[in-house]
C-alpha cells in the first residue's frame, strides 16, 4: 500500500509543531513526511506500524519517526472507555535540530538523539511518563513556552533507552516507482516554495506547473491528494495569512495591505477574509489595538487541536483498510 504524503505546517513563528488529537478511536492511516515526529499515545491499545515493524502497542507508547518513513497507529480498544484516546504528537525538522546543535552547546544531544533515531525508537514508559508530565507546558498556548519544553523533552531522550524500529530496507522505494510516479512530495515542496515566494504578486497556474513539471490537471489532483484542498484554496489561504500579520503588525491601510498580500481587488479581499475569519479586515486589526498579544496567543492554541489538511481530508474521505492480520 502506497503511503498518503502528510504536509505539516508549522505556522509562521513556530520551530516546531505540536498537535493534541483525541478521538474515539485512532485509524489506520499510512502516510509519511519529511519530518521528524515524536508521538505519545495514551488511553489507547492496538497496533503500531513504523516502516516493516509491526508491533502491539500499550499504554503511554512513546515513538520517534524519522523523516520520510511510512508509519501508522491503529487502535482496538481504550484502556478507559469513558475517556477518548489521546495522541501528543511533536513535528520538528531535522536540519533545523541539527543547526540549533551546531551553534548551541547546550543542545549537542540532539546530533545524538537523530543519530540513534535514523530508523525510528520507542522509548520505556519512564520516558512516556516524563514527557507527560511535560503536557502543561508542552500545550501552553504560548510558542516559546512550547519550545522550551521541547528541547528539554527531546535532549532527555538522546541518551535514554530506546529500542530501534525499522530496518533500513524500510525506506527504499516500492517497487515500480520513479518516473511514472514521481516524486511527488519534492514537487510539491517546490511550488510551494514558489507561493510563498510571490504571495504578494499575481501567480498563474501555468507559473506553478512549471515549477513542479506538472500539467494543471496533474497539479490539482496532487494538492488534492496530498494537501486535502484545491491550489486556490492553499494560496488563498496563505495571502490571508500574510494579511493577517499585516494588520497585526502595521499601520497599513487596508487597501494596502490586500494589495501586498496578493489580492487585487478590495471588495473581493475583504469577501475573501471574512469568509476566512468570520470577522472584517478592520475588526480583525482592532482585537490587536484592544488587547496586543492575546488573538495571537489564541490562534496559536487552536492550533494544537488542528490536523494537517491532507489527513483531515483523507481520514473524511474514506477509512484505509489495515493489512491483514490486524
Amino acid at each position: 500500500m502506497k503511503p498518503a504524503y502528510e504536509h505539516v505546517e508549522f505556522g509562521e513563528h513556530c520551530s516546531v509543531r505540536i498537535y493534541h488529537r483525541r478521538l474515539p478511536r485512532i485509524p489506520f492511516e499510512w502516510h509519511h513526511h519529511p519530518e521528524y515526529e515524536l508521538t505519545l499515545t495514551l488511553n489507547s491499545h492496538g497496533r503500531r506500524y513504523i516502516g516493516d515493524s509491526v508491533a502491539e502497542y500499550g499504554a503511554d507508547d512513546l515513538v520517534l519517526v524519522p523523516p520520510d518513513l511510512a508509519h501508522t497507529w491503529s487502535s482496538n480498544r481504550s484502556f478507559d472507555p469513558t475517556q477518548p484516546q489521546v495522541a501528543i504528537v511533536l513535528w520538528f525538522d531535522g536540519a533545523w535540530a541539527r543547526r540549533l546543535a551546531d551553534c548551541c552547546p547546550e543542545y549537542e544531544a540532539l546530533h545524538r538523539l537523530l543519530r540513534r533515531g535514523a530508523c525510528g525508537l520507542c522509548f520505556p514508559q519512564a520516558e512516556a511518563q516524563a514527557m507527560r508530565e511535560q503536557l502543561p507546558e508542552l500545550l501552553a498556548p504560548e510558542p516559546r513556552r512550547r519550545l522550551a519544553a521541547a528541547l528539554d523533552l527531546l535532549c532527555r531522550l538522546a541518551d535514554a533507552p530506546a529500542q530501534a524500529l525499522a530496518s533500513p530496507g524500510a525506506f527504499a522505494a516500492p517497487a515500480g516507482a520513479g518516473a511514472a510516479t514521481g516524486h511527488e512530495p519534492e514537487r510539491i515542496n517546490r511550488v510551494l516554495a514558489l507561493m510563498e515566494s510571490r504571495l504578494g504578486e499575481p501567480l498563474r497556474i501555468a507559473d506553478l506547473c512549471a515549477a513542479a513539471h506538472w500539467s494543471p490537471r496533474s497539479l490539482h489532483r496532487y494538492f488534492l491528494q496530498h494537501l486535502g484542498e484545491s491550489v486556490g484554496q492553499h494560496l488563498t489561504r496563505l495571502r490571508i495569512g500574510r494579511a493577517c500579520r499585516l494588520l497585526a503588525d502595521t499601520r497599513l491601510p487596508v487597501s494596502e495591505v490586500a494589495l501586498r498580500s496578493g489580492f487585487g481587488n478590495l471588495a473581493h479581499f475583504n469577501r475573501q477574509f471574512k469568509a476566512a475569519r468570520h470577522t472584517t479586515p478592520s475588526a480583525y486589526r482592532r482585537q490587536f489595538a484592544q488587547d496586543p498579544g492575546q488573538q495571537a496567543l489564541a490562534d496559536e492554541a487552536s492550533k494544537l487541536d488542528q490536523r494537517p489538511p491532507s489527513l483531515r481530508r483523507a481520514t473524511r474521505r474514506r477509512a484505509i483498510p489495515a493489512p491483514a492480520g490486524d
